[in-house]
């Protein structure tokens, strides 16, 4: 049995080949819509290989999205021990802005809670420091509601209206 005897009687042996024009647009729509006729034709004539294309393109897509990616752990902030009387400066390890301000507080845990949209909260006394500002600590806490943070309590060691103010912040501007 040859190979022309497997072609059916509907089935051409060869496909013609459509030259498309690729500076104007009917001629790619005409050549979308020859496309969708190609695949039309394909789920009429041979429903398996139509149905088990999509399921191939489908199974390579779930590949794709379920592969890859590392095994290497997201960096995490190593805190360091905090010594109580000690002197430290005030830097946040979550920003790079060199003007950003370090919040403290009255109370150890409020931090979440505070909202500076009253304009003595903003411009309070002592309650937004620079970065490097030198602070000493006096006593610090661990958070009731998550054993990785620490509260420390710190005194104002800069020159200035602050001086010998005592705040609390997190541990981790601590630096």
């Amino acid at each position: 049995m040859s190979t022309e005897d497997n072609i059916n009687e509907n089935e051409t042996p060869s496909q013609p080949e459509v030259a498309a024009d690729v500076s104007s647009a009917p001629a790619a729509g005409n050549a979308a819509a020859g496309m969708v006729a190609n695949l039309m034709h394909l789920k009429e004539s041979n429903p398996k290989v139509f149905f088990g294309g999509i399921g191939a393109l489908a199974l390579l897509l779930l590949i794709m999205m379920f592969s890859g990616g590392s095994d290497k752990k997201l960096p995490v902030y190593q805190s360091k021990p905090l010594v109580v009387g000690q002197s430290y400066v005030l830097k946040s390890p979550n920003t790079y802005d060199q003007n950003a301000t370090i919040r403290l507080v009255s109370v150890p845990g409020s931090m979440a809670a505070y909202d500076d949209t009253e304009e003595n909260d903003r411009d309070g006394a002592c309650k937004h420091m620079a970065q490097n500002t030198p602070v000493k600590l006096t006593q610090s806490q661990v958070d009731t509601t998550d054993k990785n943070v620490i509260w420390a309590e710190v005194e104002i060691m800069a020159e200035g209206e602050c001086q010998g103010r005592k705040a609390w912040t997190s541990g981790i501007n601590l630096q």
